[in-house]
């Protein structure tokens, strides 16, 4: 087009035009979306996963049969009295009076109920040395936590009195209250620095702080909005905390991204000495595009999780989803609209002692100037240097043990209710979880029934999957029955996890198993951390297939290049195999784990190798999205591919050395936590945002691309009828520039 008028297409283009123009329209429909989106939210209430849906198979089986018979099962506390000496017996004297002081302590606070003496319910270990006295705590077992401390205190006055023996509670309302005092505020803290803490580096990055604060402001607004879709959502698949705290952790990565692109690129075009409109015109139609794209990529590999079958998972994936989705609709929406408003005001608050660029100047990175001359001098050898350097770094990657992490993997030995389990799980292996067999039959009560039950108990034990004692609890009115098994193991879980498989396999087919019409699905914390990684293990595939594919389908489409989409691909699971290493390393091998507070893990919590794989297949393609377009842009304009890689690398690496800064920093935060779980979390996503800005986007990206050439654009004639999403929009047609054409005028094609 050479009438002055080009049409700029695609709907980052459109879309950021018509904001700029009905500026206070886009303003407006944004801050009414996102009130109404909180109140509509708030008005709705969110409705959580339920313990009966967190899971599949027996576990999911048994929470079913205790929900529809309407029982709530209280929260079960223990008192551990062990004599601190080897001459103490739980048969002398001493012990004795020290049982009977514990029950009428506990019993005086009127917080309990269902108190039993070691003495009735041979709760006495093999040495004698320890005995334990249970009880239940009165109302809601969610929220035993905030009733117990009375009776702590209660077990704490007994121990004042007997010195020579430790008595020590242990329990779910005991544990809980000790970890909320303890962590509760750690999520807090970590939520609340993320905002500051991405401020801090975007005022760095653009010097005036108006401009730091956009990508906060737009970000912050797409969680609150995301917020209020979570409660109206959540009655069709229901949502979580975990979920929640996720959706932050995105939210506030992506959105900072995605408007830092934006504003970067009109910053630089008007820095360049184009108008103000013409800036925010190119802005537009080609971060913005590489937003959308990037955005759908993020959305896609989000939805992967829920594909998993797991409640926690899909909720969790949703709620990425969303926020992923509301911050690219406002980046391309009301973020043109506010730059607009603001003009030259974007540049307000000034910092004295950060360099304002001059206008015209360069934007080239000269440390990224510097590496890239010798990664495109030398292709072979960089390609050789940094794929050979991450391999390496993924190879322990191949001995990862993954599983759920007990008590002390979790917390560390810190805590004196740690040491408490500990020594529980010493004296009474298996004791402090033990697995739960949730028995429903036509009469409870009836002969063959009680038979079976008595059966069981005695060949649980014969058997060697327990030492005993085990528990059977009877509900007459529902017709259930609940047996406790202590599992040979303990906190051992592959010991107790065997210890489970004879209880299913063996023990229960040869007796409850033999009378028609009793369902007996075994439950508790061994059994559900083994349902939850069979199901995982299954999960695999089919997530792993859809992410990638889709993808790939992704890349291909937008870009209309096998080569582009095939090496997209491959460079994002040398960066996720990159992370899996560097969390092997750190958390099962030990390798600089006092460095992040993680000595004595040894394993990799089940769940995050495919939650990382998700989660860092999406956000890698920010970068990768970013950078290629750029490099497309270059070459569209007439550039050499090896010229087009090289300005495309150097114009974007400040805003992706910015970008992927905050996003370190913001998930190091949850690195901090005192739980491993999530320590693993934010170490691992750390560690993958680094590596992929750095060895994937600086080094390997360019040195690949400038050994295939010409090779990059290419797309196979067969694959010419599939839609065409490229929407180009160089910069110079957006200003009404010629197009580029080849040697023989032909306008060029990439």
């Amino acid at each position: 087009m050479g009438n002055g008028e080009a049409r700029v297409r695609g709907l980052a283009a459109r879309a950021g035009g018509w904001s700029a123009r009905h500026r206070w329209a886009a303003v407006g429909i944004w801050v009414l979306f996102v009130v109404l989106a909180m109140g509509l939210g708030s008005a709705a209430g969110r409705a959580d996963v339920k313990d009966s849906d967190q899971l599949k198979g027996e576990t999911h089986t048994a929470a079913r049969i205790v929900e529809d018979a309407g029982i709530d099962e209280p929260a079960g506390e223990a008192v551990l009295i062990q004599a601190r000496s080897g001459g103490l017996k739980a048969t002398d004297a001493e012990f004795r009076d020290a049982v009977t002081a514990v029950v009428r302590a506990v019993e005086g606070t009127g917080r309990v109920t269902e108190v039993t003496s070691p003495y009735d319910t041979k709760t006495i270990s093999k040495d004698e040395r320890s005995a334990l006295v249970q009880f239940d705590m009165r109302g809601a077992a969610d929220t035993a936590g905030e009733r117990v401390e009375p009776v702590l205190k209660a077990v704490e006055g007994v121990q004042k009195d007997h010195g020579s023996l430790r008595i020590e509670e242990i329990g779910g309302a005991s544990m809980m209250k000790t970890f909320d005092d303890a962590f509760g505020d750690d999520f807090k803290k970590a939520e609340y620095s993320a905002v500051p803490v991405a401020f801090g580096i975007l005022l760095i990055a653009f010097g005036a702080l108006v401009a730091a604060l956009l990508p906060v402001a737009l970000a912050v607004t797409a969680i609150m909005a995301t917020m209020g879709l979570m409660g109206i959502v959540s009655h069709v698949q229901p949502m979580s905390d975990t979920a929640n705290s996720v959706m932050l952790l995105v939210g506030m990565a992506v959105g900072v991204d995605y408007c830092l692109f934006y504003l970067r690129r009109e910053r630089e075009e008007r820095e360049a000495g184009h108008d103000a409109q013409t800036a925010l015109r190119i802005a537009a139609a080609t971060s913005g595009r590489a937003i959308v794209v990037s955005g759908v990529t993020v959305c896609v590999a989000m939805a992967g999780m829920l594909f998993t079958g797991l409640a926690e998972f899909e909720a969790m994936g949703l709620a990425s989803l969303m926020v992923v989705a509301v911050a690219m609709v406002g980046s391309v929406t009301v973020l043109p609209a506010l730059l607009s408003l603001l003009g030259g005001r974007v540049e307000k608050g000034r910092i004295p002692f950060l360099r304002r660029r001059k206008a015209g100047g360069s934007q080239d990175s000269r440390f990224w100037t510097a590496v890239l001359r010798r990664v495109l001098a030398r292709p072979v050898i960089s390609v050789a240097v940094a794929a050979g350097a991450l391999l390496a770094i993924a190879a322990p990657a191949l001995g990862m043990k993954t599983q759920q992490l007990t008590l002390d993997q979790e917390f560390g030995d810190s805590l004196p209710i740690v040491q408490t389990y500990n020594r529980l799980n010493d004296a009474f292996p298996g004791g402090s979880e033990p697995a739960e067999v949730v028995v429903r039959a036509d009469d409870i009560n009836a002969p063959e029934v009680k038979s079976a039950l008595a059966g069981f108990r005695d060949r649980a034990i014969s058997s060697g999957a327990s030492r005993g004692p085990v528990e059977v609890k009877l509900h007459d009115a529902q017709n259930v029955a609940f047996v406790y098994v202590p599992l040979v193991g303990g906190s051992d879980l592959d010991r107790a996890g065997a210890s489970l498989d004879k209880l299913r396999d063996e023990v229960r087919p040869a007796t409850l198993g033999t009378v028609d019409g009793v369902e007996a699905p075994i439950t508790g914390q061994v059994a559900g951390s083994k349902d939850f990684n069979d199901q995982l293990a299954g999960a695999v595939v089919p997530v792993f297939a859809f992410v990638v594919v889709f993808a790939f389908l992704l890349m291909l489409l937008s870009f209309r290049s096998l080569t582009i989409a095939l090496t997209s691909i491959v460079l994002n699971l040398l960066s996720v195999g990159a992370a899996y290493g560097v969390l092997v390393a750190i958390f099962q091998h030990g390798w600089g784990a006092s460095l992040v507070g993680a000595e004595g893990v040894g394993a990799i919590i089940t769940w995050l190798p495919l939650f990382l794989f998700v989660i860092l297949f999406g956000l890698s393609m920010d970068y990768h999205v970013f950078v290629v377009s750029r490099i497309r842009e270059a070459r569209l304009r007439g550039l050499a591919t090896k010229d087009a890689i090289r300005h495309g690398v150097v114009t974007t690496a400040g805003v992706v050395t910015s970008a992927a800064v905050i996003m370190v920093a913001v998930f190091a935060i949850f690195g901090t936590l005192s739980m491993q779980s999530m320590k693993q979390m934010g170490v691992g996503l750390a560690a993958a945002v680094l590596i992929d800005a750095t060895i994937i986007r600086g080094v390997l990206l360019p040195a690949v691309m400038a050994l295939l050439g010409e090779r990059n654009w290419y797309l196979p004639k067969w694959l010419h009828r599939l839609p065409d999403l490229t929407h180009d929009e160089a910069p110079g047609a957006v200003v009404a520039g010629p197009a580029a054409r080849d040697d023989e005028g032909e306008p060029l094609k990439v």
